[in-house]
Parts: structure tokens; sequence; C-alpha cells
């Protein structure tokens, strides 16, 4: 159908609309009028995201001369292809009506693993394996001895997709990753790369969350799109738990000893170049003493992850003398693990802020602040100069410095956590140095001051007016939109007591009372026994779900519920989760009938 919001015609591929739709499209539109943010909070199920698309691709078609580009920010691979799913039926809608004029880039982004159509490559166990075998075949030093020796593996595809140039292009329309790896296949080119390079012409991209608020992430691939831009972080009720998760960092005894590993082989690679290429050495000491801004100029293979403190202006500093030389960085690198390592032989829970951690390092270590900040961008220099492409084996000390470089740049919004073992087992040593970030809004800054207008939106955003406080910001709109419904099809019932008159509730002085534990597990299995399809079950936290079924496994109510219906359980981590919500609906869709324990929000 097609419609005016004001002075916007906008073109919605189905045939009718929701009330709370139409609401939703209108304070949109008068956010992107005002170039300001907006909180849109829209229950699941009302179209949400293909109100979005319209209104969005309709308002830029009705302003050619002020275009737009839309980053659509999903959590995973699966909401992403679902969102290109709706933006490709939307597209089509508008070509019958518009023709020509209505065409337009879109292509979701997301990891090589997820793209990448050699079969060698894609052998590696995960993302970071890809990524080092993508390296292996790719990196301009790899290149160029094969160029010499015909004996050195190159990937074809990326050598097809470099020979064709400025050829390589993908022709207008909608592309989710399969299409993405069709086309790369067809035309032989790597479609990881092309994404990649076609990302700047793009009318829309839909890639994830960490592209934006990741900063190692975000500075190598997000770092030229154009202000003129519409954000749209989608499910984004547990943003705040994104932005504090891509600012925090965790080293355990297993890092410390993979660090220590790294550096010797390091060293190694190190003693290997002073014996045959000493003037590549040489030749970094002269510019780092210049500062570390010729980044910029690495080609897209080459190029590692960006640094993970947001200021731009350590690239424009110098770095410090005493880790110039590759062999004194080395030794500063070794002297800081150590101190990790002493760190983590602990007994007791530490909580530190990090004044006091920084002036500890200088007292133990001997490394001051700004050393510790340049750590991240001098590690990526020598492992450049040092031309390794397995970086998969150098998470570790990439963990370290990624530390090192956080706490050596911020001097508030974060603190220093050691803990000696794992609450759920404490009589098992597992030590963790946490730097954890406490401040949601420090990720999220740089988007709100770069692009035009932010768009964070979910089914439940409540309470709304708690998000500008998390993250900082000063919304244009803020509202929130409840589900029209045709007939009474909810029907709350509130129950006190259990079927032995004793009372129940999840109060937190009674939660964990025996009695209430039995009675909710009693009462899941009288409703599962009854109830057709589906049930879900909320509890109040991921802590408290832990806990009641754990009680239900060991007095056996669980294994009676799961002779009714099977039982899946929500995790914090996305994949996961999404996975056991999509294996809930259809063991609901196929009768077998299920229930699906989650954390009410």
């Amino acid at each position: 159908m097609k419609f005016q919001i004001e002075d916007i015609t906008v073109y919605f591929p189905y045939d009718n609309i929701y009330p709370e739709q139409y609401s939703y499209m209108l304070d949109l539109k008068r956010a992107l009028d005002a170039k300001g943010h907006c909180l849109l909070e829209m229950p699941t199920g009302t179209g949400k995201t293909i109100a979005l698309l319209s209104l969005i691709t309709s308002y830029v078609l009705s302003k050619p001369n002020s275009p737009l580009k839309l980053l659509y920010c999903t959590r995973t691979v699966h909401e992403m292809e679902k969102t290109l799913a709706e933006l490709k039926l939307l597209h089509e809608y508008q070509l019958q009506h518009l023709g020509p004029a209505a065409r337009l880039m879109a292509l979701g982004l997301s990891s090589r693993k997820n793209l990448c159509v050699n079969q060698r490559v894609l052998a590696g166990e995960n993302r970071d394996s890809v990524d080092a075998g993508c390296r292996k075949l790719t990196a301009s030093w790899v290149r160029a001895i094969a160029a010499e020796n015909e004996s050195v593996a190159r990937c074809e595809f990326f050598e097809d997709y470099e020979r064709a140039g400025s050829a390589a292009v993908l022709p207008p329309g909608v592309y989710t990753l399969q299409d993405l790896r069709a086309f790369g296949k067809e035309k032989g080119w790597c479609p990881y790369f092309l994404a990649r390079h076609m990302v700047q012409f793009a009318n829309v991209v839909v890639y994830s969350y960490q592209y934006l608020l990741d900063p190692k992430v975000a500075g190598i691939i997000s770092k030229e799109m154009q202000k003129e831009s519409v954000v749209v972080f989608d499910e984004a009720h547990n943003i705040d738990n994104v932005c504090i998760e891509a600012l925090s960092v965790s080293v355990r005894r297993q890092t410390v000893e993979g660090a220590r590993r790294n550096l010797n082989r390091m060293r190694q690679e190190i003693d290997k170049f002073k014996a045959t290429d000493a003037g590549r050495l040489r030749a970094e000491y002269n510019r780092l003493v210049e500062g570390l801004a010729l980044r910029g100029d690495l080609p897209a293979t080459d190029a590692w992850l960006a640094n993970p403190a947001l200021p731009d202006d350590i690239l424009k500093e110098a770095v410090p003398g005493n880790i110039r030389r590759a062999e004194h960085f080395i030794h500063v690198l070794r002297r800081l693990v150590q101190y990790f390592e002493g760190r983590l032989d602990t007994e007791e829970v530490v909580n530190e802020g990090l004044v006091g951690f920084v002036s500890s390092v200088l007292n133990h270590a001997g490394i001051d602040q700004k050393t510790l900040k340049f750590c991240y961008d001098r590690l990526h220099s020598l492992m450049m100069t040092l031309e390794i492409t397995d970086t998969d084996e150098f998470l570790h000390i990439q963990t370290i410095c990624d530390f090192a470089t956080l706490v050596g740049t911020y001097a508030r919004g974060f603190s220093i956590i050691i803990e000696p073992y794992d609450e759920r087992m404490p009589h098992i040593p597992d030590p963790v140095l946490q730097l954890c970030c406490n401040d949601a809004s420090l990720a999220i800054k740089p988007v709100f001051e770069r692009f035009q207008s932010v768009v964070i939106t979910s089914g439940t955003l409540s309470p709304i007016d708690l998000y500008p406080r998390l993250l900082n910001f000063n919304p244009v709109i803020s509202r929130s939109f409840k589900m029209s419904l045709t007939r009474d099809c909810i029907c709350p019932m509130v129950l006190t007591r259990g079927s032995d008159q004793l009372p129940i509730s999840t109060k937190f002085d009674m939660r964990s009372d025996l009695g209430v534990v039995r009675n909710y597990g009693r009462l899941l299995l009288e409703m599962a026994s009854v109830v057709p399809d589906g049930i879900v079950c909320f509890f109040v936290s991921y802590s408290y779900m832990d806990g009641i079924v754990n009680s239900w496994n060991e007095n056996g109510i669980l294994k009676d519920i799961m002779q009714h219906k099977l039982v899946f359980i929500e995790t914090q981590d996305v994949v996961e989760t999404t996975l056991a919500l999509d294996n809930y609906r259809k063991a609901c869709d196929c009768g077998r009938g299920a229930i699906f324990f989650s954390v009410a929000r």
C-alpha cells in the first residue's frame, strides 16, 4: 500500500498496517526531520522492522538532493538475514511503483567466516582461525613472495577480485550474505572484500552492533561512514551491556601463559629479522619516531584491529622511546605479563580504581601510563613488521595489550576487579583479572556525536526514560507504543498460594525457600500437562533461574516436566538464545510442545 505521512509518500509492501506502525513511522519521521536521536519501543510481532525500513527508504526517495545512508545494526547473523529479506521484499514493491528511480544498493556485512567461499580457509574451527587463514593467503607480503614463487599458496578468489580492479562492483539490488557468496562464486571474486569495498557506496548496510560500538572493529570497518547517516540499533534492550562488554577485558592464567609463548615466538622472529633483514626493523623504528599515523594507509588485507581506546589523537603522538625498538618493547611486555601473573595470585576479591592500578604497575613493573597507552598500537606495528599472518595464535598477547591500552587511556568509568575463583565453583581456583567498564556511554558516545540520527528501538525498552541516562544522550523523540488487539486474548491470573496452600512469591526474602521453589515447579508441571503447544516461564534474573532449574533437576520436577514438553533455556549468549528460541518455535509448530525459560526484562 501507498500512503502519506506529512510530506512523505511511504511505500509499504503489505495491504494492511497496524495503527501502532503508523504512529511509529510518524514519530520516526519527525526525529529524522529534526536530525536528532530517538528512542522508540514497540512490542515484538507488530512489524517494527518493516515499518522502520519502509519509512527510512521512502524518506530517502523523497529527498534525492540530500541522500541519507542507513546503517542498520542487529545482534545476530540470523536477525541480519531476516532484515535483508524484508528489505528485499520492500525493494521489489518500490520498483513496481517507481521503476528504476527506486533502485538502491543494500547489503549485509559480516565476518570472513560468514562470507568466505574458499574451502581451505573455511576449514578453520572458529572466526579467529578463519581470519588468520585468510591473512595467510592475502597479506601483501605473502602475495609479493607468491608472485616470485608459484608454489606459495594464494587465494584465487581474492586474486581475481584484485585483477578485476574498478570493475569489481555489485549491481544495484539487495544482497543477503547468501546472495553475496553466490555472486562471489559466480564471478570468482572474494565476497568479503567485495562487500567491504561496496559498503562505502551502499545506501543501506546491515551489520552487527560491534561494527559501530567496538572501537577495535569500528576503527577498521566504519571509520569512513558519512555523517549524513541514520543509525538503527534494533532489539536494543541490552545495548548498555553491549557497550560495556566492548570496553571490558578479562585476563586469566591461560592468557598469561599464552602471552609468554607469543613473546617467545616474537623474540625468535626479531632475531631472525636481525640476521636477514635488519633494515626492516630500522625502518619501523624511524616511523615510530614520527608517530603511528601511517596505519590508515595499510591495505585492507593487512589491517588487523584498530586501537581499543576511543580517542583518535593517540595516533598523532610519537611512541615513547622505551618501546620503539622491538627488543625493548618485548622486554616491557614481559614485565607486564609477570605483573599480571603476580596479581592473579590472590585468595580474596579485590576491587581497585584505575589510578591506583596504574600506580601499582609503575611501582612494581616500572611501566608508566604513556607506555601502557601505546601497547596495542606498538604490538600491531611489530606484527606487521614481522609479517605475522597466524594472528589467531597471538590472541593472548593481544588481550594483554588491549587491557594495557585501555588502562593507560582512561582515568574514569572503569574498575579493576580480581576474583580468585568462579562463585559457582568456589573449590576450584580460577583467578581472573577484569577491567570492567562501568559507563555504557563511553562506547556509544562517538556514534551519537558522529552521525545525524541514531534510532534505538526494541520490543522492550522499559523503563524507557532510563536509557537516556544510561547512554548519556538527549533524544528528540522518546515514545512507547502499545500493541493493538482485535479481541481480548490476554487473561492475567495472579497466584499467591501453591497447591499445598503455602504462600508463593519471588520476593527476595521468600524466593529461595524450598517450599516456594517446589510449589512453582509443581505449578509449571500441572500447566505443562494441560496447556497445548508453548509455555514461557519468566525468572527475575539469570542467577535465580540457574538456582531454580538446578533445584528442580535435583528433586525430579524437571524430569517430570520433560515428560510433557521439551525445555529450552535462555542464556547470556545471544547466538545460543536465538538457536534455543528457533527450536522452541519448531517444537510448538510440530505439536510436541515446549517450555522456554527466560529472564523478564
